[in-house]
């Protein structure tokens, strides 16, 4: 059975990773067996909504734990009779000493691909202080870096496979909404009052990359915003602007659900 895949193409940002879950999708289609994805990240995600939209098929994801970001797909056919299958995930442990030079989750994932995993076998990753870092990856990924070393600039680290109730979870934060009012919309007036961090530091955040919009790297501070836009900084969660109002002094009353 063939997928509306010029349709499903045309309404995607990511169409290479999208043509090959309609591969996939196809190929479960044809043998009723259900298939894992690749990690996907949280854009690719969106773009994935599509498949769950037709009516052929059934989708659900595992990112191992409930915040992830990143997380595989099951790919079913809708009337399957076989129960859903356990998703195939592994936990990893890198150490390292960082005590004198701090890292980042990117900077990890990339020291991770130099030692040859590839970023789709990499689910989320997570600093550990001055640790190191714990990662969710595919059981392949772990097999094949078990026991590697690498390096971040200059600090050595050294992976380890681990089972996933053994990983030190990131922190789950609770949703909650928030108002501020501001004289204007601009990126860096709503990532300050959403984040709590200084303007100062939301334009630092940018400048490392840390922080994205919509799931797109930042590159002007002073950007408006509208509603249902979207911030992501790396270790402070999510934010998003749910309403825009004027207020009587010509200032804006934004609400902010922060996640």
């Amino acid at each position: 059975m063939s997928l509306p895949r010029d349709a499903l193409l045309r309404s995607c940002r990511h169409p290479t990773t999208m043509a090959a879950l309609i591969d996939i999708a196809e190929d479960v289609l044809k043998t009723w067996q259900p298939r894992w994805s690749p990690f996907l990240s949280a854009l690719m995600l969106e773009d994935a909504n599509q498949l769950g939209a037709l009516a052929e098929l059934k989708i659900s994801r595992d990112g191992g734990y409930p915040g992830a970001e990143r997380k595989r797909l099951l790919i079913q056919h809708a009337t399957s009779p076989e129960p859903e299958p356990p998703c195939p995930l592994a936990g990893l442990n890198v150490e390292g000493n960082f005590l004198f030079d701090p890292t980042s989750p990117d900077e990890m994932r990339l020291a991770l691909q130099r030692i040859g995993v590839d970023e789709a076998a990499l689910g989320d990753l997570w600093i550990r202080g001055d640790r190191g870092a714990q990662a969710i990856c595919t059981p392949e990924a772990a097999a094949l870096l078990q026991g590697q070393r690498g390096s971040v600039r200059e600090v050595m680290i050294t992976c380890e496979s681990w089972p996933l109730e053994a990983l030190q979870w990131p922190v789950q934060r609770v949703a909650r909404r928030l108002s501020s009012v501001e004289a204007s919309c601009r990126l860096d007036a709503i990532a300050s009052a959403g984040f709590g961090i200084s303007r100062s530091k939301v334009v630092k955040q940018i400048k490392d990359g840390r922080l994205r919009l919509n799931w797109e790297p930042v590159r002007l501070a002073s950007r408006d915003l509208k509603v249902g836009d979207r911030l992501q900084l790396q270790e402070r969660g999510s934010i998003e602007v749910m309403n825009i109002e004027r207020t009587k002094r010509e200032r804006w009353r934004i609400d902010i659900l922060r996640q």
